[in-house]
């Protein structure tokens, strides 16, 4: 199948180390992804913030750019939780945030490397309830997260998870800047109930929420750092 690796505008600007990890893991995995030249911003922060009219010609380029892949994928749960919602069903079934697409499809049953460190997990809002990446608080359904498999196929690492799992870190894009002091409190509540695991590492799957916690980490000298979460699944590579 023609794979096509879409690249997030924050990833690019803020995380580009994700973009490297990403394409060993999938490399490793036995998909040699192309990068489409000319990509830009899917439109997510501008229709989130109800300008979604203005994403026409955003929308009309990326549909241009990857019409010939069979599937599309990305490390960022919101940008494709946005094209799967507003581009209509022609991506639904085509484009996957990473790990949603290895655990879901290439299903790998081990990865080498070690991490031998304490690691707690960041459910994003957007990977929960859209990527599905794992299970919701707020529904009575069995228990599952997506993350923590993939976690547990490397050795040596402790996987944790906080008091409110689901809950939201509040960066939540443009939320983070017009609702500043708010956005700051729920993060540093967030990372507090990471820390009070233990944990030497918050990881995620989506870089943005990582930032904005790592933010908070640094402005406040805390003792613990973020991490993506294919730094990890790759650290073997």
């Amino acid at each position: 199948m023609k794979v096509a690796f879409f690249i997030p505008c924050y990833v690019r600007a803020v995380a580009p180390q994700v973009i490297e990890c990403s394409l060993k893991l999938l490399r490793h995995l036995g998909v040699e992804p192309e990068i489409p030249q000319g990509q830009t911003c899917c439109g997510q922060p501008m229709g989130n913030a109800g300008f979604e009219s203005d994403t026409k010609r955003l929308k009309q380029r990326f549909e241009k750019i990857f019409e010939n892949y069979d599937l599309i994928v990305s490390p960022s749960s919101s940008c494709v939780a946005y094209v799967r919602e507003h581009y209509g069903d022609s991506f639904k079934g085509r484009i996957y945030e990473i790990c949603e697409y290895v655990h879901d499809v290439l299903r790998p049953v081990s990865l080498p490397g070690s991490f031998p460190h304490k690691v707690c997990i960041h459910n994003s809002c957007h990977g929960v309830r859209l990527a599905g990446l794992s299970s919701p608080s707020e529904q009575n359904i069995p228990y599952f997260n997506k993350l923590r498999d993939l976690l547990g196929l490397i050795k040596d690492i402790e996987v944790v998870e906080s008091e409110r799992p689901d809950e939201c870190c509040g960066f939540g894009g443009l939320f983070s800047v017009e609702e500043s002091e708010l956005s700051v409190k729920m993060g540093r509540d967030r990372v507090r109930r990471h820390m009070a695991t233990g944990a030497e590492f918050i990881t995620a799957a989506d870089s943005s929420c990582l930032m904005h916690q790592q933010g908070i980490i640094s402005r406040e000298k805390l003792p613990i750092r973020t991490i993506h979460i294919v730094e990890i699944l790759a650290s073997g590579l």
